[in-house]
């Protein structure tokens, strides 16, 4: 079945011209990116199913306590059953600017069953350069549940010691991407070709009439701009919205040992080869059978082990591949034979070490 999808999908590329694509489905233009946003906070109002007397979650809520001139005497442990540690996780979009709304997920730290009709305190989101970028507060939405009896049992649907805010952050601080000012705007392909930058690097040239543009690399594209966000965002509009025909992609076969998953790209040629693949079928059948002992002998039972091992061997007949043998071609023969997936993947390794294979083996 693995063998006539890849035969299909094999026809169809071959069938199929490479199709221009806009420079912006290419790859992002440099600084243009998000940025992650990380904050240690404390969830309340939990129905008794909180961390209760988690060290990190007491210190974390005497914390929050303190803002408001509330101090608990020393030894005084408060139990917070009904309040959890919790992670807060963010992205910072580019360009975002202070008062903008962001998504935020809230995770359990610690010992909490579940956050279901927790709300967040306010909580800072701060950068890799432990800046405060955001604040973070707000009624978490839960989509798991969590049921537990006094016996131990307990029932879970998805997972309820995580949750969403929609909008639950505030942007507090923009971060400088230096767009404006940078001495060019840089655009970067996602996957490295030479081929395809010196392209992109072409054709806006021609779009913009005046050669502003070099490929400095296989995946970056300089472009000379002048300075000023709003010069800049219209020339990026213009820019990313050029249509560009890509280089073709490398030959290549992608092994997914652990599903047995075979990818195997329309670049994949073949040179003269003959292949020919059994498999060894080893059984082991063990029994047991208990010897009585003769009448009055006074003797007792012994149970007895048999093991019996069979071996056979599956023959198939060798395939030869013609030179430069297509991906339909390779995909046929090894139909043929009624290779499993797994035959599939020692066949493809077997022809890449002896050199027959002219494509890059990516084992996953």
């Amino acid at each position: 079945m693995l063998a006539a999808l890849l035969l299909g999908l094999s026809l169809f590329a071959a069938a199929t011209p490479a199709e221009a694509t806009r420079i912006k489905d290419l790859g992002t233009f440099q600084g243009v990116r998000p940025n992650q946003l990380i904050g240690y906070g404390i969830v309340v109002g939990l129905a008794g199913t909180g961390d209760d007397n988690l060290e990190y979650a007491t210190q974390g809520m005497n914390g929050v306590a303190s803002r408001f001139g509330l101090t608990l005497p020393p030894g005084v442990n408060p139990a917070l059953k009904n309040a959890a540690a919790v992670m807060v996780t963010s992205d910072l979009p580019a360009f975002a600017r202070p008062g903008q709304r962001l998504d935020i997920t809230v995770s359990a730290l610690g010992r909490a069953r579940s956050l279901r009709g927790g709300t967040l305190i306010m909580t800072p989101l701060r950068g890799a350069d432990n800046q405060i970028y955001a604040m973070a507060q707000g009624n978490l939405a839960v989509g798991g549940l969590g049921v537990s009896a006094q016996d131990g049992s307990q029932v879970s649907v998805n997972v309820p010691s995580s949750g969403r805010i929609p909008g639950g952050a505030t942007v507090e601080r923009a971060v400088e991407t230096g767009f404006a000012t940078a001495p060019a705007i840089t655009f970067n392909l996602s996957e490295s070709d030479f081929t395809t930058a010196q392209r992109v690097a072409d054709a806006i040239n021609r779009e913009l009439g005046e050669p502003v543009a070099r490929a400095e690399d296989g995946v970056s594209i300089s472009i000379q701009a002048p300075q000023g966000a709003e010069i800049r965002t219209t020339l990026m509009s213009r820019v990313e919205n050029i249509v560009v025909e890509p280089a073709d992609a490398p030959a290549r076969v992608i092994v997914n040992a652990r599903t047995g998953t075979v990818v195997i790209n329309g670049a994949v040629r073949i040179s003269p080869a003959a292949v020919s693949h059994g498999r060894l079928t080893v059984a082991v059948q063990e029994d047991q059978h208990a010897s009585q002992p003769a009448p009055l002998s006074r003797g007792e039972t012994v149970v007895e082990q048999h093991s019996n091992i069979e071996v056979t061997e599956h023959r198939s007949p060798m395939f030869e591949l013609a030179p430069g043998a297509s991906l339909a071609e390779i995909v046929r023969a090894v139909n043929a034979i009624g290779a499993a997936p797994s035959d599939l993947v020692a066949i493809l390794e077997a022809l890449k070490q002896a050199g027959a294979l002219r494509a890059d083996l990516v084992i996953l």
